[in-house]
């Protein structure tokens, strides 16, 4: 029987750097419903890479002193290295240097400027480096990138467009008719709202201000611009081939049946993607789904504070799997998680070692105990016994349901829910009670081959997300992973099969203070050394874009002062706003910031600020602000307030 194909895509990662915990989530999450799909019969095909192109590659290769190729190499290498170490069973790595990526990218250039699609005009706009995308001054958010919240500067070059409007009507259509199409529900909702019904403008799809980039052949000034070359990678690595000549893959997998991405990057493959492959008379994939972020608890992960965290870092903590676990366990389907060394721990301590770890370990040691490891079937119930029955072929219709709307950590909790479940029926039964009376002995060992056949059905639903783990069970059970069907029954397990000798243990305890301890020295080793200026050795220089110079006079009509916050709380219908209280002479002014994602209210109250005084008051998220905190920002965005460096008086002039 031929099995039914299933096409999954992750994000190509860029490589301006090594991928921290948060990025690797999405390609553990990619696995997890992948090996799922497999599990549940389907032909699957998994996909994921790296996007190597564009100017913040050449300017960070410029600053490394090697080519860029030199440097996307390195960074490849070590994206893939990430990968491998997180066991993902993808099928095909892209990078968008291979070769036959860089020329179907020239051939559908091509084909889409011979068909109207795309016109050479001439772009003026604002540009943010690190996103590679140009934005019109009403997209700004507080005047800066609204992908990403950091500067951006004016541009203006010869470029090719693409029409975009051209095809809005369609897309339009398309979404309102395929609810499926973008998931959550509330991507879909801003996608509509913000970008598509308010009109689209022609996409710029190419530069001249650098030269890493795909050369558009037929006039090699220009090179293809970011997304064209990155979002056609989910065709070209099938053998996509814009004559016609498509490779076996292509006609097999295609349209794809999953783009998993961030939710940051949704907007170019909901609206720019979709909107090429109509130009290209290509099928649309069949659902894109924008999972949320995985923040770090204590503030932002940041590498000139040296506590971005690195899947090698937890993993050599806490194993491969219990990075899984925790990753796929901890994200709402929604809403950003968060990650913290504290909770690690918990989830380590209460949910792998004990829950799971501890259930494995009394399964082994009683049936080596009372029966020198022989699991036997003698068939003496009683009540307590249907209950876990139901639990454990229950289980496998829950996760199936869970799985089929991607709510992988609701699917996780199932299967944990079968564990407890567990746990409970030795409570229930007490095989230490029934082993004092030789009467109970076919009951005990009734009791026994319960257990392990429970335990089996829930490891074998386990496997797609703790695949090593799962595989340890089984060989401590003498048993083996169970496909779907299989599922179905209860008592497949073979009655007079032995267990091993000995248990091993799954997962330690872990005690919070020596792994905090650990983690403290990691971060120390990893601040760079000072260099002979008293700077940080790795530490960046910043250069912004020059504004017009301004007169005294123009100077002198901005009034600054210090300013004490006397309360502070978070605008209602904001994300990144934050409103003070801010007592400056004999005065308080109400002023809003935009500083949400780097001070809590609490930390804000008491503090002695810079404060702009005079600045005409404006409403922001519908909140009256009369004036400004002064703030720093670095070249990741990370924002600090200024402060007077002695004890000053709130309504003392900075001058």
């Amino acid at each position: 029987m031929n099995k039914k194909p299933y096409y999954i895509t992750t994000a190509i990662a860029y490589t301006s750097g090594k991928p921290h915990i948060g990025n690797t989530y999405e390609i553990v999450l990619a696995d997890a419903i992948a090996r799922f799909k497999r599990k549940q019969g389907y032909d699957v095909r998994f996909q994921t890479g790296t996007d190597e192109h564009g100017q913040k590659i050449e300017l960070k290769a410029q600053e490394a002193g090697v080519t860029p190729k030199e440097f996307v190499d390195s960074v490849a290498g070590e994206i893939k290295r990430i990968w491998d170490m997180m066991n993902t069973s993808y099928d095909k790595f892209i990078r968008t240097t291979d070769a036959d990526h860089e020329k179907q990218v020239q051939k559908i250039f091509k084909k889409l400027y011979d068909q109207g699609d795309i016109y050479k005009g001439y772009y003026e706009g604002l540009y943010c480096t690190p996103c590679e995308s140009f934005f019109t001054e009403s997209q700004l958010v507080d005047g800066k990138c609204p992908d990403c919240g950091r500067p951006v500067s004016k541009a203006k070059e010869e470029a090719y467009f693409f029409k975009m409007s051209k095809y809005a009507d369609r897309l339009i259509d398309h979404i309102n008719t395929h609810p499926e199409f973008i998931q959550p529900e509330s991507r879909k909702n801003e996608m509509m709202n913000n970008f598509l019904l308010p009109g689209l403008q022609d996409l710029c799809v190419s530069r001249t201000s650098f030269s890493w980039g795909i050369p558009v052949d037929f006039d090699p000034k220009h090179v293809t611009y970011v997304w064209l070359d990155a979002l056609t990678n989910y065709i070209t690595g099938l053998g996509y081939d814009a004559d016609g000549n498509h490779g076996e893959l292509y006609r097999k997998y295609w349209p794809a049946d999953l783009h998993l991405i961030g939710k940051d990057i949704i907007r170019f493959h909901t609206i720019y993607w979709p909107i090429f492959l109509m130009a290209l008379d290509i099928p649309l994939p069949k659902q894109v789904f924008g999972h949320p972020w995985l923040l770090q608890g204590d503030g932002k992960m940041s590498k000139s504070k040296g506590n971005v965290i690195y899947a090698d870092d937890l993993v050599d903590l806490f194993g491969v799997d219990a990075v899984r676990y925790f990753v796929l366990h901890e994200m709402p389907f929604e809403n950003d998680g968060v990650i913290t060394w504290e909770l690690l721990v918990e989830r380590m301590n209460s949910d792998l070692a004990n829950t799971l770890g501890n259930l494995v370990n009394r399964t082994v040691s009683m049936s080596n105990k009372y029966f020198g490891g022989v699991v036997a079937n003698c068939g003496i119930t009683d009540g307590f016994d249907k209950d876990l029955i139901d639990v454990a072929l229950d289980t496998k219709i829950r996760v199936n349901a869970k799985m089929d709307k991607l709510r992988v950590a609701d699917a996780i909790t199932e299967i944990f829910n079968l564990f407890k479940r567990c746990n409970k029926y030795i409570d229930e039964t007490t095989p230490w009670i029934l082993a004092k009376d030789p009467d109970k002995k076919e009951r005990l060992s009734t009791v026994l081959y319960n257990l392990v056949e429970s335990i089996t059905i829930g490891a074998s639903l386990l496997a797609p997300f703790m695949p090593e783990t799962a595989e340890k069970i089984f060989s401590q059970l003498n048993s083996s992973e169970r496909s779907m069907e299989e599922l179905e029954m209860f008592g497949l397990y073979e009655s007079g099969l032995k267990v091993v000798d000995k248990p091993q243990i799954l997962f330690a305890r872990l005690d919070m203070k020596e792994v905090i301890a650990k983690v403290d020295a990691m971060y120390e080793a990893r601040k760079a050394p000072e260099g002979p200026d008293g700077t940080k050795e790795d530490e960046a220089v910043i250069d912004i874009e020059p504004k017009d110079e301004i007169s005294f006079e123009d100077f002198g009509r901005m009034q600054f002062q210090v300013g004490e916050i006397l309360a502070c709380e978070p605008v209602k219908k904001s994300k990144k706003l934050l409103c003070s209280q801010v007592k400056i002479g004999s005065q308080v002014k109400q002023i809003v910031s935009g500083i949400k994602a780097y001070y809590t209210p609490e930390e804000m109250v008491g503090k002695k600020v810079m404060v702009l005084t005079n600045l005409k008051p404006a409403k922001l998220a519908g909140v009256l602000s009369e004036g400004m905190l002064l703030c720093a920002e670095d070249a990741e965005g990370n924002l600090a307030l200024l402060v007077p460096e002695k004890d000053m008086p709130a309504g003392a002039e900075i001058c």
